[in-house]
């Protein structure tokens, strides 16, 4: 896996939008997704793993019961994909993982946190399209038919029932990326997809072991955050826009106009 060390907002900009140059369509169409971490150090667990042993145990039965509660917020003809986006959402343990198609989403995770601007931050990035190169066959052919590069929950849906068939349809773990329902602004507004392991037990970073050449990692040095967070919010990527309502408006604005010399 090749790791790169950015050296400011400018050589930060040039890492992130490496390769998003697409000679057949002579336009910038990137095939990477990003996600932003407060620490370079952080394993890429799914909240799931972060449970605890045996977690893989506890999947259907969290989902079966927030479907279970949750009925009333979430039609029953909507897909299990649709009701997994909306658990993940809202903070259910699921094998799901938040990313984005946007670097300046994933430079504001990596960003946001000031109580970490004394430790190095990172943006992880992997080549969606090459990934879902690597599926199986049915799956793959589905994405080709539709003539698109990642799923939505729809497409998904029809093309696999749940997690208990996505995890039989090859001995071999496989990554895939699909695109939540548009459920609120949140996820228009950080430009969301997730991705998910088709084994519980895999977490990326043992995936990306075997297919090192698919992922990069972007390291963010405490030395530059104040750099990349200030320029951030001149573009107005803050909080008040990637969480729209008046929790959102209260951590920009408390970030926002915290002392400098009061922050770590």
């Amino acid at each position: 896996m090749k790791v790169d060390i950015a050296e400011n907002w400018s050589h930060l900009q040039d890492l992130l939008f490496y390769g998003a140059w697409n000679e057949r369509l002579r336009r910038f169409r990137s095939p990477w997704t990003f996600r932003g971490l407060s620490e370079a150090s952080y394993r890429l667990d799914t909240t799931l793993m972060r449970l605890g042993s045996p977690f893989e145990e506890f999947e259907r039965h969290l989902l079966r019961n927030f479907m279970k509660y949750a009925e009333r917020d979430v039609v029953e003809k909507d897909s299990y994909w649709h009701w997994l986006s909306v658990a993940q959402h809202h903070g259910l343990p699921t094998r799901l993982l938040d990313w984005t198609y946007s670097p300046l989403v994933a430079m504001h995770f990596a960003t946001a946190n000031t109580a970490k601007f004394d430790r190095d931050g990172a943006v992880w990035c992997i080549n969606y399209e090459q990934a879902h190169a690597l599926l199986p066959e049915r799956i793959r052919m589905a994405l080709n038919k539709e003539g698109a590069n990642s799923f939505t929950a729809g497409l998904l849906a029809r093309t696999v029932a749940s997690l208990e068939e996505l995890d039989h349809m090859s001995e071999s773990p496989f990554l895939l990326f699909f695109e939540p329902p548009s459920m609120d602004d949140r996820i228009v507004n950080q430009f969301a997809l997730f991705s998910v392991m088709s084994s519980p037990e895999t977490g990326l970073d043992d995936w990306f072991a075997r297919y090192p050449d698919l992922c990069r990692k972007v390291v963010v040095p405490a030395a530059i955050k104040w750099e990349i967070r200030d320029k951030l919010d001149q573009c107005n990527m803050t909080e008040r826009v990637l969480f729209p309502g008046l929790d959102g408006l209260s951590r920009w604005l408390h970030r926002h106009y915290s002392p400098k010399h009061l922050i770590r």
